[in-house]
């Protein structure tokens, strides 16, 4: 089971961006997933940038609805940064914008 993150109940797994290639990575997906639930954890994606291929778009829209059908959560784009800042208090957006 691969979890970037966790605590407490809460697996995150943290992408930068997804670069999503075909069906075969939906079942890989959808397996770890169910695994990360099956253990007892709340699987939560955060993914900071979203893709712009149509291809990326449709697979990031069926990851979202796997994450959401076993009770777990997603977040891209903004949300994810939102996300981060609400958890943690830390704008690490503005940080990285504000980087020289």
């Amino acid at each position: 089971m691969e979890i970037d993150c966790l605590v407490g109940d809460r697996a995150y797994e943290i992408k930068w961006k997804d670069a999503t290639t075909d069906g075969d990575h939906i079942i890989k997906e959808q397996k770890r997933i169910q695994i990360i639930k099956e253990a007892g954890y709340i699987p939560i994606r955060l993914m900071f940038f979203e893709p712009n291929r149509r291809q990326a778009i449709k697979i990031q829209r069926n990851l979202r609805k796997l994450y959401e059908n076993v009770g777990g959560e997603y977040y891209s784009g903004e949300e994810a940064w939102e996300y981060l800042k609400y958890q943690t208090g830390i704008d690490l957006k503005k940080l990285l914008e504000n980087m020289e």
